[in-house]
């Protein structure tokens, strides 16, 4: 889910670089900026999650490869 919002959020944000350069007026500059900002703390999050996910996942291998079944 929050894969999806990125890209929306990524999206938004090309878009308003776009009206910011076109306007050139310092509301849609700082509208810019504000979810520049917004856009950096999903992306940090998504990247921590993803890392998350990776140091779990290893974990349940090395679990799993010296995990001995019980007769």
């Amino acid at each position: 889910m929050l894969e999806e919002q990125v890209v929306v959020w990524n999206d938004a944000l090309d878009e308003s670089r776009i009206r910011a350069l076109v306007s050139e007026t310092p509301l849609q500059a700082q509208e810019y900026d504000e979810l520049s900002r917004h856009v950096a703390a999903a992306n940090a999050e998504l990247t921590r999650r993803r890392r998350e996910v990776e140091d779990l996942v290893a974990e349940r291998d090395d679990l799993l490869r010296s995990w001995t079944p019980k007769e």
